[in-house]
């Protein structure tokens, strides 16, 4: 399993950090994880065919981990008509409108029937014969989620936003053995993360989501220290094998 760190920037983009977005790679497919940036170009500079992207699927409703998801649907719909992904969405309010949009930006004109727009709830949300995701609710808004990926007998979690580690930290972290952990660091301090990183069961831990003007010494300090996983912050661009 490989993650392509699209967009790793915190509510908004800086200049070398764009919104969240996560391309995983798993049995020659591909799956999208939060949207907040167009990664369809993406998708296309690195000659990955949109065609064999499987899943779409955000952990909250927040513009910043969305907002890419118009651009995606849009072209699914009207050029890419071979694609065949499944978009799940937080919150099923967010469908209608999202509808309604790529209809009004097409002389009224429905989505193809066979575009598969849905939501999800706790539990598992997607499984097919590489990947299983479950979601696990959070705190940081009303319908936001964790993600637990299991493909090629690896585990990776993928917090979303939090309220804070000592509120909604996925406890499932704490009893399960992770190849990766990837949580965010723009609404706590990175140093608020420890005590929580040092009681999980994860072989390497990864900050994404990272607003680095807010934390940048937290950051280094935790960066310069000893801990007993491999410990380091996600940048855009950046591809990590477990």
């Amino acid at each position: 399993m490989k993650l392509i760190f699209i967009g790793t920037s915190h509510g908004v983009p800086e200049p070398d950090r764009r919104c969240s977005s996560c391309i995983v790679e798993a049995g020659g497919s591909y799956y999208l994880f939060d949207m907040g940036t167009q990664v369809v170009e993406d998708l296309r500079k690195r000659g990955i065919a949109v065609e064999d992207v499987r899943l779409a699927i955000c952990t909250h409703p927040h513009g910043d981990h969305t907002d890419g998801l118009i651009s995606f649907v849009d072209l699914a719909n009207w050029y890419f008509k071979a694609a065949d992904p499944l978009i799940l969405l937080p919150d099923p309010r967010m469908i209608p409108p999202l509808r309604a949009w790529i209809s009004a930006t097409d002389e009224g004109k429905p989505l193809r029937e066979d575009l598969r727009i849905a939501s999800f709830r706790e539990g598992v949300a997607y499984e097919d014969e590489t990947l299983r995701v479950t979601a696990i609710r959070t705190k940081h808004c009303e319908n936001s989620f964790a993600f637990l990926l299991e493909a090629e007998e690896k585990k990776v979690l993928l917090t979303g936003d939090l309220c804070r580690p000592g509120v909604d930290f996925p406890q499932i972290a704490f009893e399960t053995a992770l190849d990766l952990l990837v949580c965010e660091a723009a609404h706590f301090s990175p140093e608020d993360c420890i005590p929580f990183f040092d009681r999980t069961k994860a072989k390497r831990i990864l900050h994404t989501h990272v607003n680095e003007r807010r934390w940048a010494d937290a950051l280094t300090r935790q960066l310069a220290a000893a801990h007993p996983y491999a410990y380091g912050v996600a940048f855009d661009g950046m591809e990590v094998t477990v």
